[in-house]
Protein backbone atom coordinates (compact mmCIF):
# COMPACT_ATOMS: atom_id res chain seq x y z
CA UNK A 1 0.00 0.00 0.00
CA UNK A 2 1.45 3.36 -1.08
CA UNK A 3 1.79 6.36 1.20
CA UNK A 4 -1.06 8.23 -0.49
CA UNK A 5 -3.38 5.24 -0.26
CA UNK A 6 -2.51 4.77 3.41
CA UNK A 7 -3.27 8.43 4.02
CA UNK A 8 -6.69 8.04 2.36
CA UNK A 9 -7.53 4.95 4.45
CA UNK A 10 -6.58 6.77 7.65
CA UNK A 11 -8.79 9.68 6.62
CA UNK A 12 -11.72 7.33 6.02
CA UNK A 13 -11.30 5.71 9.43
CA UNK A 14 -11.08 9.15 11.01
CA UNK A 15 -14.23 10.25 9.20
CA UNK A 16 -16.26 7.23 10.34
CA UNK A 17 -15.09 7.82 13.90
CA UNK A 18 -16.28 11.42 13.74
CA UNK A 19 -19.59 10.41 12.17
CA UNK A 20 -20.03 7.96 15.02
CA UNK A 21 -19.62 10.80 17.47
CA UNK A 22 -22.54 12.58 15.84
CA UNK A 23 -24.88 9.71 16.69
CA UNK A 24 -23.39 9.14 20.14
CA UNK A 25 -24.18 12.77 20.96
CA UNK A 26 -27.57 12.68 19.27
CA UNK A 27 -29.63 12.62 22.45
CA UNK A 28 -27.95 15.64 24.05
CA UNK A 29 -30.58 18.37 24.33
CA UNK A 30 -29.77 22.00 24.99
CA UNK A 31 -31.75 24.19 22.61
CA UNK A 32 -35.14 24.67 21.00
CA UNK A 33 -36.79 27.25 18.77
CA UNK A 34 -39.56 29.81 19.08
CA UNK A 35 -41.36 31.10 16.02
CA UNK A 36 -40.93 34.82 15.35
CA UNK A 37 -43.01 35.11 12.17
CA UNK A 38 -44.01 33.14 9.08
CA UNK A 39 -45.66 33.55 5.71
CA UNK A 40 -42.52 34.68 3.90
CA UNK A 41 -41.89 33.76 0.27
CA UNK A 42 -38.70 31.66 0.06
CA UNK A 43 -36.73 33.47 2.78
CA UNK A 44 -32.98 32.95 2.56
CA UNK A 45 -31.61 35.12 5.38
CA UNK A 46 -32.60 37.05 8.50
CA UNK A 47 -30.72 39.61 10.57
CA UNK A 48 -31.68 42.10 13.24
CA UNK A 49 -31.41 45.87 12.94
CA UNK A 50 -27.90 46.95 14.02
CA UNK A 51 -29.25 48.88 17.00
CA UNK A 52 -32.62 47.23 17.70
CA UNK A 53 -32.60 43.45 18.13
CA UNK A 54 -36.41 43.29 18.10
CA UNK A 55 -36.55 44.57 14.53
CA UNK A 56 -35.71 41.74 12.11
CA UNK A 57 -35.00 42.04 8.40
CA UNK A 58 -36.01 39.00 6.34
CA UNK A 59 -34.55 38.54 2.85
CA UNK A 60 -36.77 36.85 0.26
CA UNK A 61 -35.13 35.28 -2.77
CA UNK A 62 -37.48 37.03 -5.20
CA UNK A 63 -35.88 40.39 -4.39
CA UNK A 64 -37.72 41.74 -1.35
CA UNK A 65 -36.52 42.51 2.18
CA UNK A 66 -39.28 42.69 4.79
CA UNK A 67 -39.23 43.98 8.35
CA UNK A 68 -40.59 42.17 11.38
CA UNK A 69 -41.18 44.60 14.23
CA UNK A 70 -42.13 42.96 17.54
CA UNK A 71 -43.46 39.87 15.67
CA UNK A 72 -45.51 42.01 13.26
CA UNK A 73 -44.54 41.98 9.58
CA UNK A 74 -44.66 45.55 8.31
CA UNK A 75 -46.67 46.07 5.14
CA UNK A 76 -44.10 48.34 3.51
CA UNK A 77 -40.95 46.40 2.53
CA UNK A 78 -37.52 47.69 3.43
CA UNK A 79 -36.32 47.00 -0.12
CA UNK A 80 -38.06 45.80 -3.28
CA UNK A 81 -35.88 45.16 -6.34
CA UNK A 82 -38.00 42.50 -8.02
CA UNK A 83 -37.79 44.54 -11.22
CA UNK A 84 -34.08 43.65 -11.58
CA UNK A 85 -33.68 40.26 -9.86
CA UNK A 86 -33.59 36.93 -11.75
CA UNK A 87 -36.93 35.46 -10.69
CA UNK A 88 -39.10 33.35 -10.81
CA UNK A 89 -36.77 30.42 -10.54
CA UNK A 90 -36.70 27.38 -12.78
CA UNK A 91 -35.98 23.90 -11.36
CA UNK A 92 -32.36 23.83 -10.21
CA UNK A 93 -31.95 27.62 -10.24
CA UNK A 94 -30.03 29.10 -7.33
CA UNK A 95 -30.31 32.71 -8.44
CA UNK A 96 -32.26 35.64 -7.01
CA UNK A 97 -31.47 37.91 -4.06
CA UNK A 98 -28.90 35.90 -2.11
CA UNK A 99 -27.10 38.09 0.41
CA UNK A 100 -27.55 41.23 2.52
CA UNK A 101 -25.40 43.17 4.97
CA UNK A 102 -25.69 46.38 6.96
CA UNK A 103 -22.68 48.67 6.87
CA UNK A 104 -20.93 48.70 10.28
CA UNK A 105 -21.77 52.43 10.49
CA UNK A 106 -25.32 52.04 9.21
CA UNK A 107 -26.72 54.28 11.95
CA UNK A 108 -24.57 57.10 10.54
CA UNK A 109 -24.48 56.54 6.76
CA UNK A 110 -27.58 54.39 6.13
CA UNK A 111 -25.67 52.09 3.77
CA UNK A 112 -26.76 48.51 3.03
CA UNK A 113 -25.21 46.03 0.63
CA UNK A 114 -26.80 43.22 -1.36
CA UNK A 115 -25.74 40.30 -3.53
CA UNK A 116 -28.22 39.32 -6.24
CA UNK A 117 -28.32 37.80 -9.72
CA UNK A 118 -30.00 40.09 -12.22
CA UNK A 119 -32.26 39.26 -15.14
CA UNK A 120 -29.23 39.02 -17.44
CA UNK A 121 -27.61 36.46 -15.10
CA UNK A 122 -24.96 38.79 -13.69
CA UNK A 123 -24.11 38.59 -10.02
CA UNK A 124 -24.41 42.13 -8.71
CA UNK A 125 -22.84 43.53 -5.56
CA UNK A 126 -24.59 46.82 -4.82
CA UNK A 127 -24.85 49.48 -2.19
CA UNK A 128 -28.17 51.10 -1.29
CA UNK A 129 -28.95 53.97 1.07
CA UNK A 130 -31.78 53.59 3.56
CA UNK A 131 -34.07 56.39 4.66
CA UNK A 132 -35.51 55.35 8.01
CA UNK A 133 -37.27 52.00 7.38
CA UNK A 134 -37.28 52.04 3.58
CA UNK A 135 -34.78 52.08 0.74
CA UNK A 136 -35.31 53.96 -2.48
CA UNK A 137 -34.34 51.40 -5.17
CA UNK A 138 -32.96 54.25 -7.29
CA UNK A 139 -30.22 54.78 -4.69
CA UNK A 140 -28.45 51.68 -5.99
CA UNK A 141 -24.72 51.97 -6.62
CA UNK A 142 -23.40 48.89 -8.45
CA UNK A 143 -19.92 48.04 -7.22
CA UNK A 144 -19.16 44.73 -8.91
CA UNK A 145 -20.65 42.55 -11.67
CA UNK A 146 -19.87 38.94 -12.54
CA UNK A 147 -21.48 37.07 -15.43
CA UNK A 148 -22.75 33.69 -14.22
CA UNK A 149 -22.25 30.87 -16.75
CA UNK A 150 -24.78 28.56 -15.05
CA UNK A 151 -27.83 28.97 -12.83
CA UNK A 152 -26.31 27.28 -9.78
CA UNK A 153 -23.34 27.79 -7.44
CA UNK A 154 -23.84 31.54 -7.47
CA UNK A 155 -22.61 32.03 -3.91
CA UNK A 156 -24.66 33.98 -1.42
CA UNK A 157 -23.12 35.44 1.70
CA UNK A 158 -21.75 38.93 1.99
CA UNK A 159 -20.50 40.13 5.37
CA UNK A 160 -18.34 42.80 6.92
CA UNK A 161 -15.32 41.45 8.72
CA UNK A 162 -13.85 42.80 11.95
CA UNK A 163 -11.40 44.73 9.74
CA UNK A 164 -14.27 46.75 8.24
CA UNK A 165 -13.86 45.25 4.77
CA UNK A 166 -16.67 43.62 2.80
CA UNK A 167 -16.29 39.87 2.15
CA UNK A 168 -18.16 38.35 -0.82
CA UNK A 169 -18.70 34.65 -1.52
CA UNK A 170 -18.94 33.34 -5.09
CA UNK A 171 -19.46 29.74 -6.15
CA UNK A 172 -17.42 27.99 -8.83
CA UNK A 173 -19.77 29.05 -11.64
CA UNK A 174 -21.94 25.98 -11.63
CA UNK A 175 -22.54 22.78 -13.55
CA UNK A 176 -21.03 19.65 -11.99
CA UNK A 177 -17.44 19.14 -10.91
CA UNK A 178 -16.27 22.64 -11.85
CA UNK A 179 -15.59 21.73 -15.51
CA UNK A 180 -13.67 24.97 -16.16
CA UNK A 181 -11.57 24.51 -13.00
CA UNK A 182 -12.62 27.99 -11.95
CA UNK A 183 -12.05 27.48 -8.25
CA UNK A 184 -8.32 26.89 -8.81
CA UNK A 185 -7.95 29.76 -11.27
CA UNK A 186 -6.73 32.91 -9.54
CA UNK A 187 -7.60 35.03 -12.56
CA UNK A 188 -11.36 34.94 -11.94
CA UNK A 189 -13.77 35.38 -9.04
CA UNK A 190 -15.44 31.95 -9.19
CA UNK A 191 -14.99 29.61 -6.23
CA UNK A 192 -13.58 32.42 -4.11
CA UNK A 193 -14.24 34.72 -1.20
CA UNK A 194 -13.31 38.27 -2.11
CA UNK A 195 -12.34 41.09 0.24
CA UNK A 196 -12.90 44.69 -0.84
CA UNK A 197 -12.80 48.15 0.73
CA UNK A 198 -16.10 50.03 0.31
CA UNK A 199 -15.16 52.90 2.62
CA UNK A 200 -12.15 54.68 1.10
CA UNK A 201 -13.90 55.72 -2.13
CA UNK A 202 -17.69 56.15 -1.98
CA UNK A 203 -18.02 55.81 -5.77
CA UNK A 204 -16.29 52.46 -6.20
CA UNK A 205 -14.55 49.83 -4.19
CA UNK A 206 -10.80 49.67 -3.66
CA UNK A 207 -8.60 46.70 -2.84
CA UNK A 208 -7.24 46.44 0.71
CA UNK A 209 -3.49 46.93 0.83
CA UNK A 210 -3.00 43.70 2.77
CA UNK A 211 -4.98 41.39 0.50
CA UNK A 212 -2.94 38.20 -0.03
CA UNK A 213 -2.45 38.51 -3.80
CA UNK A 214 -1.61 42.20 -4.07
CA UNK A 215 0.99 42.89 -6.77
CA UNK A 216 0.93 39.41 -8.31
CA UNK A 217 0.55 39.01 -12.06
CA UNK A 218 -2.47 37.35 -13.69
CA UNK A 219 -4.28 37.25 -10.37
CA UNK A 220 -7.42 39.04 -9.21
CA UNK A 221 -6.22 41.07 -6.25
CA UNK A 222 -9.72 41.09 -4.70
CA UNK A 223 -9.34 37.38 -3.83
CA UNK A 224 -9.01 36.57 -0.14
CA UNK A 225 -9.21 32.75 -0.36
CA UNK A 226 -10.04 30.18 -3.05
CA UNK A 227 -10.67 26.54 -3.85
CA UNK A 228 -14.34 26.69 -2.82
CA UNK A 229 -17.29 25.06 -4.55
CA UNK A 230 -20.15 27.18 -3.23
CA UNK A 231 -19.64 29.09 0.04
CA UNK A 232 -23.37 29.66 0.51
CA UNK A 233 -23.08 30.88 4.10
CA UNK A 234 -20.02 32.11 5.99
CA UNK A 235 -19.64 34.19 9.15
CA UNK A 236 -17.13 35.74 11.52
CA UNK A 237 -16.84 34.83 15.18
CA UNK A 238 -17.72 38.15 16.82
CA UNK A 239 -15.26 37.48 19.66
CA UNK A 240 -12.19 36.06 17.90
CA UNK A 241 -12.67 37.30 14.33
CA UNK A 242 -12.19 33.77 12.93
CA UNK A 243 -13.94 33.17 9.60
CA UNK A 244 -16.09 30.01 9.33
CA UNK A 245 -17.16 28.88 5.84
CA UNK A 246 -19.84 26.32 5.00
CA UNK A 247 -18.85 25.01 1.56
CA UNK A 248 -21.45 22.97 -0.32
CA UNK A 249 -20.07 19.69 -1.67
CA UNK A 250 -20.53 17.83 -4.95
CA UNK A 251 -21.77 14.27 -4.42
CA UNK A 252 -20.20 12.92 -1.28
CA UNK A 253 -19.01 15.43 1.30
CA UNK A 254 -20.12 18.72 2.84
CA UNK A 255 -17.42 20.69 4.63
CA UNK A 256 -16.65 23.51 7.04
CA UNK A 257 -13.50 25.53 6.55
CA UNK A 258 -11.94 28.11 8.84
CA UNK A 259 -9.50 30.99 8.54
CA UNK A 260 -8.17 32.16 11.87
CA UNK A 261 -8.14 35.88 12.51
CA UNK A 262 -4.35 35.92 12.79
CA UNK A 263 -3.94 34.50 9.28
CA UNK A 264 -3.52 36.77 6.27
CA UNK A 265 -5.70 34.95 3.74
CA UNK A 266 -4.59 33.24 0.54
CA UNK A 267 -5.77 29.79 1.62
CA UNK A 268 -6.61 27.18 -1.02
CA UNK A 269 -9.36 24.91 0.29
CA UNK A 270 -8.87 22.39 -2.46
CA UNK A 271 -11.92 22.24 -4.71
CA UNK A 272 -11.95 20.65 -7.31
CA UNK A 273 -8.85 18.67 -6.37
CA UNK A 274 -10.41 17.64 -3.08
CA UNK A 275 -13.92 17.31 -1.69
CA UNK A 276 -13.76 17.44 2.08
CA UNK A 277 -10.77 15.37 3.22
CA UNK A 278 -10.93 13.26 0.05
CA UNK A 279 -9.54 13.36 -3.46
CA UNK A 280 -12.07 14.36 -6.10
CA UNK A 281 -13.12 12.03 -7.53
CA UNK A 282 -12.09 9.59 -4.82
CA UNK A 283 -11.13 6.90 -7.33
CA UNK A 284 -8.03 8.86 -8.36
CA UNK A 285 -4.87 9.95 -6.59
CA UNK A 286 -4.42 13.67 -6.03
CA UNK A 287 -1.72 16.03 -4.89
CA UNK A 288 -2.94 17.80 -1.77
CA UNK A 289 0.24 19.77 -1.17
CA UNK A 290 -0.50 23.25 0.20
CA UNK A 291 -4.24 22.56 0.31
CA UNK A 292 -6.06 23.47 3.52
CA UNK A 293 -8.24 20.67 4.86
CA UNK A 294 -11.63 21.39 6.42
CA UNK A 295 -12.21 21.31 10.16
CA UNK A 296 -15.32 19.17 9.68
CA UNK A 297 -17.13 17.18 7.02
CA UNK A 298 -20.25 15.07 6.80
CA UNK A 299 -21.59 12.73 4.10
CA UNK A 300 -24.27 13.81 1.69
CA UNK A 301 -25.02 10.64 -0.24
CA UNK A 302 -26.34 7.42 1.32
CA UNK A 303 -25.22 5.30 -1.63
CA UNK A 304 -21.66 6.42 -1.02
CA UNK A 305 -21.50 4.47 2.22
CA UNK A 306 -22.72 1.30 0.56
CA UNK A 307 -19.85 1.40 -1.91
CA UNK A 308 -17.23 2.54 0.60
CA UNK A 309 -17.86 0.40 3.64
CA UNK A 310 -20.58 -2.08 2.79
CA UNK A 311 -22.89 -0.37 5.26
CA UNK A 312 -26.50 0.03 4.21
CA UNK A 313 -27.74 3.54 4.92
CA UNK A 314 -31.42 4.41 4.60
CA UNK A 315 -31.05 8.07 5.53
CA UNK A 316 -28.40 10.59 4.65
CA UNK A 317 -27.10 13.42 6.81
CA UNK A 318 -27.92 15.86 4.04
CA UNK A 319 -27.02 17.21 0.64
CA UNK A 320 -26.19 20.90 1.08
CA UNK A 321 -24.49 22.46 4.08
CA UNK A 322 -25.83 25.68 5.58
CA UNK A 323 -23.03 27.42 7.42
CA UNK A 324 -23.91 29.12 10.68
CA UNK A 325 -22.40 31.12 13.52
CA UNK A 326 -20.37 30.83 16.68
CA UNK A 327 -22.84 31.58 19.45
CA UNK A 328 -21.83 34.62 21.51
CA UNK A 329 -25.18 35.52 23.03
CA UNK A 330 -25.97 35.49 26.74
CA UNK A 331 -29.34 33.72 26.89
CA UNK A 332 -27.94 30.18 26.50
CA UNK A 333 -24.77 30.19 28.65
CA UNK A 334 -24.02 26.49 28.13
CA UNK A 335 -24.04 27.06 24.36
CA UNK A 336 -21.52 29.91 24.44
CA UNK A 337 -18.64 29.47 21.99
CA UNK A 338 -20.25 26.65 20.00
CA UNK A 339 -20.41 26.83 16.21
CA UNK A 340 -23.88 25.87 14.99
CA UNK A 341 -24.59 24.74 11.43
CA UNK A 342 -27.01 22.52 9.54
CA UNK A 343 -28.12 21.00 6.27
CA UNK A 344 -30.56 22.60 3.85
CA UNK A 345 -32.09 19.37 2.54
CA UNK A 346 -32.75 17.53 5.79
CA UNK A 347 -33.02 20.32 8.35
CA UNK A 348 -30.47 18.57 10.53
CA UNK A 349 -28.64 20.85 12.97
CA UNK A 350 -25.34 20.27 14.75
CA UNK A 351 -22.89 22.25 16.84
CA UNK A 352 -19.31 21.85 17.98
CA UNK A 353 -16.49 23.67 19.73
CA UNK A 354 -13.45 24.63 17.70
CA UNK A 355 -10.39 25.65 19.67
CA UNK A 356 -6.63 25.21 19.43
CA UNK A 357 -7.02 23.76 15.94
CA UNK A 358 -9.32 20.97 17.13
CA UNK A 359 -13.00 20.28 16.43
CA UNK A 360 -14.59 18.64 19.45
CA UNK A 361 -17.76 17.98 21.42
CA UNK A 362 -19.96 17.61 18.32
CA UNK A 363 -23.65 17.52 19.22
CA UNK A 364 -26.72 16.79 17.15
CA UNK A 365 -29.67 19.09 17.91
CA UNK A 366 -31.98 17.89 15.16
CA UNK A 367 -34.67 16.21 17.25
CA UNK A 368 -35.03 19.06 19.73
CA UNK A 369 -35.17 21.60 16.88
CA UNK A 370 -37.76 19.62 14.90
CA UNK A 371 -39.86 18.90 17.98
CA UNK A 372 -39.98 22.57 18.93
CA UNK A 373 -40.98 23.44 15.36
CA UNK A 374 -43.54 20.62 15.28
CA UNK A 375 -42.02 19.40 12.02
CA UNK A 376 -40.52 16.20 10.67
CA UNK A 377 -38.07 18.10 8.48
CA UNK A 378 -37.62 21.50 6.89
CA UNK A 379 -35.43 23.33 4.39
CA UNK A 380 -32.78 25.16 6.41
CA UNK A 381 -31.84 28.01 4.09
CA UNK A 382 -29.87 30.06 6.59
CA UNK A 383 -29.01 31.02 10.11
CA UNK A 384 -29.07 34.64 11.22
CA UNK A 385 -27.93 36.70 14.17
CA UNK A 386 -29.25 39.51 16.34
CA UNK A 387 -27.04 42.39 17.38
CA UNK A 388 -26.97 40.78 20.83
CA UNK A 389 -25.58 37.51 19.50
CA UNK A 390 -28.74 35.40 19.60
CA UNK A 391 -29.36 33.19 16.56
CA UNK A 392 -32.16 32.70 14.05
CA UNK A 393 -33.11 29.70 11.94
CA UNK A 394 -34.62 30.46 8.53
CA UNK A 395 -37.01 27.90 7.03
CA UNK A 396 -37.14 28.22 3.23
CA UNK A 397 -40.84 27.32 3.43
CA UNK A 398 -41.54 30.64 5.12
CA UNK A 399 -40.79 30.67 8.85
CA UNK A 400 -38.30 32.58 10.99
CA UNK A 401 -37.38 31.09 14.38
CA UNK A 402 -35.12 32.18 17.20
CA UNK A 403 -33.01 29.62 19.06
CA UNK A 404 -33.61 29.50 22.81
CA UNK A 405 -32.69 27.25 25.72
CA UNK A 406 -34.91 24.39 26.82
Amino acid sequence: MGENELHRVIKKIHTFFLIGLIFISYSVSQIQTRKIADGFDKPIYAVSHPTDHKMIFVVEQKGVIKIVNYKTVLKLPFLDIQDRVHYPLFPGDEMGLLGFAFHPEFSINGFCFVNYVDKNDYSIISRFKADSLTINPSSEKILLKLKQPYSNHNGGSIAFGPDGYLYIGFGDGGSAGDPERNAQNLNNFFGKILRIDVNTNPEKYTIPHNNPFIGKKNVKEEIFCYGLRNPWRFSFDSLTGDLFIGDVGQNNWEEIDVILANKMGGQNFGWNIMEGFHCYPEEIECNNTNLIEPIWEYPNNANYFKTLAGIKQTKMDGCSITGGYVYRGNKIPEFYGRYIFGDYCTGKVWSFIYENGETKNIKNHTLEILNSMNKNSFYLSSFGKTNEGELFIVDYNGGIYIITSL
